[in-house]
């Protein structure tokens, strides 16, 4: 008896066109990070949320994102733990914490 693959049977070879197409709907498709920058923009706007600068797109690369809980990988798609923070107020944001570990005596190095 010769060996058979199960699964559904293999139909006639795709053509360039065909194969192209099911690339492109395969990369539209990818689960790939979604951009939570871009999403946090639209959902909260370009503003700081700490300071109140207001952003145009000439000088909107210095609106980062700021993840309220620390966790790059929680990105709800309601935006909560996000704020838009500009470069000073996100730096000034992790420098307390910095300092607020040190001040309590929680020394990362032990």
């Amino acid at each position: 008896m010769a060996f058979r693959p199960r699964g559904p049977r293999p139909g006639p070879p795709k053509s360039a066109e065909e194969i192209d197409e099911i690339v492109r709907k395969l990369r539209n498709e990818q689960t790939r990070p979604e951009n939570y920058r871009e999403r946090s923009l639209k959902l909260h706007g370009w503003i700081c949320a700490k300071c109140g600068r207001e952003f145009e797109l000439s000088n909107l690369h210095l609106l980062t994102v700021h993840h309220k809980d620390g966790n790059h990988n929680y990105n709800p798609p309601d935006g909560s733990n996000w704020e838009n923070l500009c470069v000073y107020c996100h730096d000034d944001e992790h420098s307390r914490s910095i300092l607020a570990d040190y001040l309590a005596g929680k020394d990362k190095k032990r």
